[in-house]
């Protein structure tokens, strides 16, 4: 493999890992806090992804080329939404045993399939690039790469760091930690576990929407496409440990790496090498790399 073909898959499997690391840090801190197994997540992206394709051409001659008022909007959007789901089928299910969890989270799935066909149709839709990032940079003579794909890297890298943030050094993140362990003591001290609750739901819904918001002109928008990357994003949390932001992003990126380079090296069987590096993983350690709340 020449030096540039090696480049550009190390930067394609970093984009694709952190990519994939906004999708699962919310998927974790919903199971690994709520103990809810939420199915529909991956539409959570899909919506990301749908409303970028709504409102990119209304704000198409603003600031950057729309994008930027765009990434806003959509997420004040999702955390509304996020927020008004908790609270009209989530809050009901903390009790409620997995099975009943997954037919409801299962439903919902159905439900956003069939309003995203109402309003937009089941076509195949595409998201412009911003002329600002419409570009690439040359690796080699006839090697270039996008200037759109490493912008992906480094909002995703600066989210990231945010998250951390979040959750090591303010209240918020402590309590947050502190649920993820042990939700009866965190309510007898005195903390509204309701409004935890909401917060950490519709943050978890904004994330994985700002993900699709972002991956839109890369991937296109098209009907189903966040369950493909529900299931890579379960698997993310099983190995990076349930309830674990660290683990989320190691995984992640031990994915997008995998992923990324079995395609080049080993096409012929590239779409199990991610589940044999889980199954390995989980020999070694099988409650995941990082411990709830890390």
């Amino acid at each position: 493999m020449e030096l540039s073909t090696f480049l550009i898959q190390t930067l394609n499997s970093i984009q694709y890992g952190l990519l994939l690391f906004l999708v699962a840090a919310g998927l974790t801190l919903i199971f690994g806090i709520m103990g809810v197994i939420n199915l529909a997540h991956g539409s959570f992206y899909m919506m990301g992804s749908y409303l970028a394709f709504g409102l990119s051409p209304l704000f198409a001659n603003t600031f950057g080329g729309g994008l930027i008022l765009t990434l806003f909007v959509g997420l004040l959007v999702s955390i509304l939404i996020g927020y008004l789901l908790e609270w009209l089928f989530y809050s009901y299910l903390y009790q409620r045993d997995h099975l009943q969890q997954v037919l409801m989270t299962y439903g919902l799935i159905l439900v956003i399939e069939e309003v995203r066909s109402l309003l937009v149709g089941d076509d195949v839709h595409g998201v412009a690039i911003p002329n600002w990032l419409n570009s690439s940079i040359q690796l080699s003579e006839v090697m270039t790469y996008p200037v759109y794909r490493l912008f992906i890297s480094g909002i995703c890298i600066v989210l990231a760091i945010a998250m951390y943030f979040v959750l090591t050094k303010t209240k918020l993140g402590m309590m947050i930690r502190a649920g993820s362990v042990n939700r009866e003591m965190v309510q007898s001290l005195g903390i509204n576990i309701q409004f935890l609750y909401r917060t950490v739901f519709a943050a978890g819904v904004a994330i994985a929407a700002f993900a699709g918001m972002v991956a839109a002109p890369v991937s296109s928008v098209y009907p189903g496409m966040g369950q493909s990357v529900l299931i890579i994003c379960f698997v993310i949390v099983v190995i990076g440990g349930i309830g674990s932001i660290r683990g989320a992003f190691v995984a992640s990126l031990l994915i997008g790496f995998v992923d990324t380079f079995g395609k080049v090296l080993l096409p012929e069987v590239a779409g199990v090498l991610v589940y044999v590096l889980m199954a390995v993983i989980l020999l070694f350690k099988p409650s995941g790399l990082f411990k709830a709340g890390t």
